[in-house]
């Protein structure tokens, strides 16, 4: 009779640590956090064609003499520092290290789009068909980044999701996962206000 109740017992615990582990989410977090991983693999490998196409456009546009120097210049340090930033794989649970990293992409965002702007100034660079197919590859690269960031942070949601949810985030706990940094609007209040718009003018 004993061991008839202690079978039963175990077979009992065994259950119930059974559901126990099925719903603490452990697999789900191993699962969400290399999805993750792999969605910033691909946003970081956008970010490295983007720069690799910088040192040509650079190179093709100082073949215009009358060029702005200082746009050149502008881009040419944005691209600097965007890339000396290393990138690990605690940059993804450190906030303050993922948006250093962000704030230099999107200096590098800018300085392009602007000498991209800038170019039109000048026919002959507008004209050239070197410049004309850098300029294809690169908004092309821009609209890879789109994609890339977009996939990270639905990754990065679901991640979070399942670590401040109940009963997930117990093992969250247990396990020290936190929530993990997203990308952000970096000039929110900027965007934020309606443009003023006068027809009086």
């Amino acid at each position: 009779m004993k061991s008839l109740f202690s079978r039963f017992a175990g077979w009992m615990m065994a259950a119930t640590l059974s559901v126990l582990l099925t719903g603490c989410g452990y697999n789900d977090f191993q699962r969400l956090d290399e999805q993750t991983k792999s969605a910033w693999s691909e946003v970081l490998n956008q970010y490295q064609r983007r720069a690799d196409l910088v040192p040509n456009i650079v190179a093709t546009v100082k073949g215009e003499a009358a060029f702005e120097q200082d746009t050149l210049t502008k881009v040419i340090e944005a691209r600097a520092k965007a890339t000396s930033i290393q990138v690990t794989p605690e940059t993804l649970n450190d906030p303050a290290a993922f948006n250093k990293f962000q704030q230099a992409q999107g200096e590098l965002g800018s300085a392009l789009s602007r000498l991209m702007v800038v170019s039109e100034r000048y026919p002959e660079l507008k004209a050239n068909q070197g410049f004309r197919d850098l300029r294809v590859q690169l908004e092309g690269t821009e609209n890879r980044i789109t994609v890339a960031r977009n996939r990270y942070i639905q990754a990065v949601q679901e991640y979070n999701v399942l670590t401040r949810s109940f009963p997930s985030n117990l093992t969250a706990m247990v396990f020290s996962y936190s929530v993990k940094p997203n990308f952000n609007v970096q000039n929110e209040a900027q965007i934020s206000t309606p443009p003023v718009v006068d027809f009086k003018k």
